[in-house]
């Protein structure tokens, strides 16, 4: 089996700089961390490796070159490919040229599954799964909390999914886009000891835009078709925390709150 999961590197919410101008994140020289919804996906896919070791995954990313030492790290996991698409005619892409450029990609590719994550720390607009579904002409399915392993095969696949006020479960032909949320069901492994300096770099495959061949006016900022009306630095507030005993009083503020949440 062949798994592909597409992964994103996102600058640290805690220090990121911001073009104003351009509209868009400044990815170099920025502290990057992999996207949690991103790490599930993977997880999982690590768990079907180590249930089947012939299967094989390919971790794909779009991204400045910066972030190949993130991706060594992944491979020291057991990943067995690890492709970047990386060219400077792509910087401030919106999610429907990312879209197309990954899937050109995926199209000349064999695979029975491609994993994700539902949404990226950085944007959140989880538009990428759903339009690759559309582009490669697959079935895709958001905000996937587990995966039934024993059903995860080259024909169909059961899922369970949050659907906000309820789970949901459903049976995916295969092969499909699953996009994955942060579940702690799925947490990536530790690098082994012995293979923290392991030498990865020839499992790296770097593409640009002499291989993908879109025109310089199909992608980037002057491709993209999305309009930004404007920005704002989202303000954190402080969330008042309290704790109660398990008694009948600390019982009754708990279901007074849910009641004035309106859950009960």
């Amino acid at each position: 089996m062949k798994i592909m999961c597409l992964v994103k590197f996102t600058p640290d919410v805690e220090n990121f700089i911001y073009d104003y101008e351009k509209n868009v994140l400044v990815r170099e020289n920025v502290r990057m961390i992999l996207n949690p919804d991103d790490a599930s996906a993977l997880a999982f896919a690590l768990k079907i490796k180590n249930r089947r070791p012939e299967t094989s995954i390919e971790i794909i990313t779009m991204a400045p070159q910066s972030v190949i030492p993130h991706m060594e790290d992944l491979l020291r996991l057991k990943v067995d490919k690890a492709t970047l698409i990386s060219d400077k005619l792509y910087v401030g892409s919106d999610t429907y040229i990312t879209s197309r450029i990954l899937g050109k990609y995926l199209s000349s590719v064999a695979y029975d599954c491609i994993l994700t994550g539902t949404g990226a720390m950085d944007g959140d607009t989880s538009h990428v799964p759903s339009q690759l579904g559309e582009l490669l002409n697959i079935c895709q399915m958001s905000n996937v909390v587990e995966i039934e392993e024993e059903t995860f095969g080259s024909e169909s696949a059961v899922i369970e999914v949050d659907e906000e006020r309820n789970f949901a479960k459903y049976k995916i032909c295969m092969p499909a886009i699953l996009s994955l949320q942060k579940v702690r069901n799925y947490k990536l492994p530790y690098i082994k000891y012995e293979d923290l300096e392991r030498n990865v770099k020839d499992q790296i495959t770097i593409i640009d835009n002499e291989t993908l061949g879109f025109e310089s006016n199909q992608v980037g900022i002057s491709g993209s078709l999305t309009q930004v009306s404007g920005t704002f630095v989202k303000i954190m507030e402080k969330k008042d925390k309290r704790v109660v005993r398990n008694d009948s009083e600390g019982i009754n503020t708990v279901y007074q709150f849910l009641r004035d949440k309106g859950f009960v």
